[in-house]
């Protein structure tokens, strides 16, 4: 008889989420995306050293770049290049996908946030949302509704 084949253990494939993003923002449409990272940027990231709280979507040239994410470098992975932190990185979108979120933020005034990163079959991919910006009533009223929600929940699990 042949050997099982023993399945890998993968508890959460999430690299990173962005609550900021939900909290700042009204999100609406989201899109995966793949990033084109370099080989030190693969290791940091199996590592979780990256940070995407304060990062944004550019669309330029019919192409879609992810600013200032910080992927900090890992000192054994990166002993021979002089790794960027910062560095834009190229989003990969299908063609009507760009022309979708370029239509929206040209037209509409929406802006593009990335709100989480994970892994799909060894691929580092990046969920990014169109998004309106809150005002300061509409933060305090979501939070208000949050937590009255948690406050019903209490008061039916307590009957």
């Amino acid at each position: 008889m042949g050997k099982a084949k023993k399945k890998k253990s993968n508890p959460s494939s999430t690299i990173v989420l962005n609550k900021k993003a939900r909290h700042d923002y009204h999100l609406e449409d989201r899109f995966e995306a793949g990033l084109v990272l370099e080989g030190w940027e693969v290791k940091s990231l199996r590592a979780g050293k990256i940070q995407i709280l304060d990062s944004h979507i550019h669309l330029q040239n019919g192409e879609a770049w992810l600013l200032n994410a910080v992927i900090t470098p890992l000192q054994t992975a990166s002993t021979h290049i002089q790794p960027t932190p910062t560095r834009a990185r190229k989003l990969l979108l299908h063609a009507h996908e760009l022309a979708k979120l370029s239509a929206a933020v040209e037209r509409k005034g929406y802006t593009i946030v990335p709100t989480a990163m994970y892994w799909v079959k060894g691929r580092a991919k990046i969920e990014i949302a169109l998004a309106k910006g809150k005002q300061a009533h509409d933060k305090r009223a979501a939070s208000k509704e949050r937590d009255w929600g948690r406050e019903k929940q209490r008061i039916l699990k307590g009957r």
